[in-house]
């Protein structure tokens, strides 16, 4: 994996168990349940393993109390082409994303660089040297030189991208000779069915490896925060490509 690759959680639902477990609770309660739960002596522990025998066990696919729970994280360092598959599909999910329009001054800052490679490299990404397969199965070897002829590529273009901007060019503007994959950081909030939804469509072992290396990067955090439904996704449809629970 990519070492500038992060995900960190900005906010998240506190107890989004006993949030679950009042929800699916109200369903059936002829009570207010806001006055009917006794809250001081509930568990996350307890109402999460009711949440997973009374909703999920048994593939009886009661999602819909998950959507309760939220969660938001800041994914850094990424290539625009994970934003771009991030986004594609319905997912129910909200994005701010680095366009590219305000913010290019680190490309600048990149080409003066004394180490210039090296800096581009924290600005553009290029995937390890290594042996690859296409989408139908055809491998292929990306080189050592081929790679550095990638990364000289892209130092070319971002000089370009310098000097128009000092001609007084807008970066909306400039930003079309850039290479494609440059770095993008962005936040991206979820409820908790929404975010095992994404990881059905993104974890899968064919999804784009740079994408499954952010679903990586997220799940210990599910895995904190919702341990029962964790347990229970992971043993029955982690990286199974079962789709829209």
């Amino acid at each position: 994996m990519d070492s500038l690759f992060r995900v960190d959680v900005l906010r998240k639902t506190v107890n989004p168990n006993i949030l679950m477990y009042a929800a699916l609770h109200q369903d059936y309660s002829e009570d207010y349940v806001f006055t009917e739960i006794d809250w001081d002596n509930l568990s996350e522990s307890k109402t999460g393993k009711i949440v997973v025998n009374r909703l999920l066990k048994g593939e009886k696919g009661h999602f819909g109390v998950l959507e309760h729970p939220t969660i938001t994280f800041n994914v850094g360092y990424f290539p625009h082409s994970v934003m771009q598959q991030a986004r594609t599909h319905r997912v129910g999910v909200s994005f701010d994303c680095q366009s590219m329009r305000y913010s290019g001054h680190r490309i600048c800052k990149a080409v003066e660089s004394e180490n210039i490679k090296e800096s581009i490299e924290r600005i553009f990404y290029f995937r390890p040297v290594g042996v690859y397969r296409d989408r139908q199965g055809k491998t292929y070897e990306y080189t050592e030189s081929m790679r550095n002829s990638d990364i000289d590529y892209a130092i070319a273009n971002a000089i370009r991208y310098k000097e128009k901007i000092e001609m007084g060019f807008s970066e909306e503007h400039a930003r079309g000779l850039l290479c494609f994959d440059f770095r993008q950081h962005f936040l991206v909030s979820f409820n908790l069915r929404s975010i095992l939804h994404f990881l059905d469509l993104r974890a899968k072992k064919n999804a784009q490896w740079e994408i499954q290396c952010m679903t990586h990067l997220m799940v210990p955090h599910i895995q904190k925060w919702v341990p029962q439904v964790w347990e229970y996704y992971e043993t029955h449809r982690y990286q199974k490509a079962r789709l829209a629970p």
